[in-house]
Order: structure tokens, then sequence, then C-alpha cells
């Protein structure tokens, strides 16, 4: 083969492999949870946290700006509470360091039985470093409606149930509401797309 022939085979193949780094760099992140496209701000809000101190939105956040899961749910809940904490639980131990850089976060759904107190004692079975949130119903109603949350109590006594929608929120370290999980999505889903958010900058 001729020099001049193994010049212009050179150049097509650096061709090709600055194509590939190309499409390799500018792919799109897959995420396994369901991808808010374009991202939406998360909404402010202020509920009392299991300590009875006022906690915001942006408190959570922090100067870190951590990611934030977010779950509505309430202590009674037989199934889908727990089930869902226990993931956010294993979502923290995978994560290790990291986790530090993430809020795990527990929203009420039913302000007349969760007291701070009760929130607090549930939580600790779970992860003690989880924040529980509650307050008044006309507090929570405004929070329930920014995050289309449905809730509504099943007719009975002291032991009644709640219907709630069973969504786990993601909120980036921008601020923004960009991931959803429906309830039986697995600890390991969540634990990868965290990570990723945990990778963008502020």
């Amino acid at each position: 083969m001729r020099p001049k022939h193994y010049l212009l085979l050179g150049v097509v193949l650096l061709a090709g492999i600055a194509a590939v780094l190309v499409v390799a760099f500018t792919r799109p992140t897959s995420y396994q949870g369901s991808l808010i496209d374009p991202p939406l701000p998360a909404s402010e809000f202020q509920l009392i946290n299991q300590d009875g101190n006022p906690v915001s939105l942006s408190d959570l956040r922090g100067e870190e700006n951590k990611v934030v899961m977010i779950f509505f749910g309430y202590t009674h809940c037989p199934d889908v509470c727990p089930a869902t904490l226990a993931n956010f639980k294993q979502v923290k131990a995978s994560l290790d360091k990291k986790a530090d850089q993430v809020a795990f976060v527990f929203i009420s759904v039913d302000p007349e039985r969760d007291t701070t107190a009760e929130i607090g004692q549930y939580l600790k079975k779970f992860d003690a470093s989880f924040v529980g949130l509650t307050g008044t119903r006309a507090q929570l109603e405004p929070v329930w409606k920014d995050y289309l949350v449905s809730q509504a109590k099943s007719p009975g006594t002291q032991d009644y149930a709640v219907e709630h929608s069973t969504y786990v929120y993601a909120i980036d370290r921008q601020g923004n509401l960009r991931l959803t999980y429906a309830y039986g999505s697995g600890a390991q889903e969540m634990t990868q797309d965290v990570a990723q958010l945990l990778k963008e900058k502020p």
C-alpha cells in the first residue's frame, strides 16, 4: 500500500473514533425512574419535623444543594409506606458516604394522627436520620396539591386507613422535580438514579 493510502486510512480511522466518542459523550443519560422532561422547579414548602422544628425544602437542600427524595405516607400504613421507607434505607446504605448529599423525607397524609412524636418513633424503625414532616391539614393541603398527592380517609374507627398516592419524588441538585417512582420500584433503581443526579453540578 502506498504511503498516501496509509495516511488516508489513518484519517478515516481517526474520524470514525471521533464520531464514536461524540455519540458516547452526547448520549442522554438513561434513568430508571420516570423522567420529568423538561424538569419542573420543585414547589417550596415549610412544615414541622419530628423534633418540632419548622423545616422548608430550602433547608432540606441546604448549602450543599442536596438531592431530595420525598415520599408522602402515614405512620399507620400497613404496607406501601414501610416498604418504601425500607427502600430508602437500602438506597442510603448503597450510597455509602455519598448518602450525606441526599435528604430522605417522609411527609404525612394523615395529620390528625401523625404527630411529631409519632413520626419520630416511626422513622426510628428505619433510619433516625430520615426527616419526617407534618403539620395541620391546612398547612399540608397546599403541599399535597403542589405535588399532585391524593389522599382520602376510608370510613372507619380510629384505625381507619388512608388511601393515598404512592409516588416517590426525586428533586435534583438544581432544585428541580426530576424523577418519580411508582410503587414497586426497587432500591437498586433509585440508587442508580440518585448516584447519577449527584454527579451533576448544583
